[in-house]
């Protein structure tokens, strides 16, 4: 495999892991924008706009854009997130210039008022549903009250309230402070031809005009909060907690990773052996995410109400026991294989590559080989996972329960 870079005039970076004995290929649009770049009176318009983008553009309907890549076999799709808006398609290779062609032209769509009021219903909507269905926006409100103020505080979909009062003309002078050349990465991965890939995106991109679109990455110091929300038509009680942990940048998230997979794996972890197989709760897990400066553990509970106390009291003597006496070096090299398994399985398809690719290339501008990452697994010790636990301790972190208990 073959690593290539370059870097149109406006400003645009193109990135590609070219793999010859690939069978399909996976290109993406890259752009640094997400719920952390907006305003209160812009809440949700990161991922409106992704919607949006694919309502059309001056050259295409959005039927056309939808049928075009049914024409091309594409298995296409987008996200919003905090940190970012993907849009990426997996292609077999012979495709790959039409299919940029399309990627390219869907970055600068028509954002028509019509659309724009028809797609509003429809995030609307969206908003009540993920508000009405378990764990009825829990993960939104542990957020809110860790972080309070800071960017990462705030809610991917927005709230009914900011959709609804959101103008057209506000989501049109978004895109064109975040969508600059100089904001987005082009991203390839698998069978790429990449001179044809520069050619094709000089053609379909280099006219954009760049902007400024700088970003605050102020470090996170979370608060530790506890609420209960009361929904008396869940029929379980939904618990999260999230504590600070390494960031994006941060040497230790490799830490972070084996100890939230020590801790909070789906099969043979600590929560599992404590939760899970006794049969007190439904689920149990603990993950770890890194963002730009900050990162997060968050932990998730379901059970039936009536063993919420306890069901907490053993979640978190699980979590004060690892503050105290650490883990085994058993469970540091179980850890480790179960990573380095999901990081070369995610690996063997271009699609995993491409994300790979892309969110290390927009979190730290650096690129990283399959190879480069077992080796930092590899490398941690007992003692790092300590030095984790002791910088980022789990047992101060905010709390939040929702379900049919009006107090926990």
């Amino acid at each position: 495999m073959q690593f290539r870079s370059h870097t149109l005039d406006n400003g645009l970076e193109i990135i590609a892991e070219c793999n010859d004995e690939a069978r399909s290929t996976s290109l993406g649009f890259f752009v640094r924008t997400g719920a952390r770049d907006e305003t209160d009176d812009v809440a949700g318009v990161s991922h409106f706009l992704e919607h949006m983008m694919f309502k059309g553009t001056p050259t295409r309907t959005a039927e056309q854009v939808n049928l075009e890549f049914d024409a091309l076999g594409a298995d296409y799709n987008a996200f919003t997130s905090e940190e970012q808006t993907v849009y990426y398609a997996s292609i077999l290779p012979e495709y790959q210039d039409r299919t940029l062609a399309l990627l390219a032209d869907m970055m600068r769509p028509s954002l028509r008022t019509e659309d724009f009021d028809t797609e509003k219903k429809v995030i609307i909507e969206e908003i009540r549903m993920y508000l009405d269905q378990p764990p009825y926006g829990a993960d939104d409100v542990v957020r809110q009250l860790h972080y309070g103020k800071h960017p990462l505080g705030r809610s991917v979909l927005g709230t009914v309230e900011s959709i609804t009062d959101l103008p057209v003309e506000k989501m049109r002078a978004y895109f064109d402070r975040r969508y600059s050349p100089t904001n987005l990465t082009l991203v390839a991965a698998g069978k790429v031809d990449f001179d044809a890939l520069v050619l094709s995106a000089e053609l379909g991109c280099g006219k954009w005009d760049k902007v400024d679109a700088p970003r605050e990455a102020p470090p996170a110091n979370g608060a530790c909060r506890r609420e209960t929300v009361h929904k008396p038509q869940s029929t379980q009680e939904y618990v999260i907690q999230l504590s600070d942990g390494p960031s994006a940048t941060d040497e230790d998230r490799y830490a972070a990773k084996l100890l939230a997979t020590v801790l909070g794996d789906d099969c043979g972890s600590r929560l599992f052996w404590e939760l899970i197989d006794p049969g007190y709760a439904e689920s149990a897990s603990l993950s770890h995410h890194d963002g730009i400066g900050a990162g997060a553990f968050i932990t998730y509970l379901a059970c039936d109400p009536e063993q919420t106390a306890d069901n907490l009291k053993r979640l978190n003597d699980v979590l004060a026991a690892v503050e105290s006496s650490g883990i085994t070096a058993a469970e540091l090299a179980q850890a480790k294989s179960k990573v380095n398994s999901r990081v070369v399985l995610g690996s063997e398809r271009p699609r995993g590559r491409l994300f790979n690719l892309g969110g290390n290339w927009s979190n730290r501008r650096e690129y990283r080989t399959v190879k480069d990452d077992l080796e930092a697994v590899d490398r941690i010790t007992l003692t790092d996972l300590a030095a984790v636990v002791k910088k980022f301790p789990l047992s101060k972190n905010t709390t939040v329960c929702v379900g049919p208990l009006e107090s926990v």
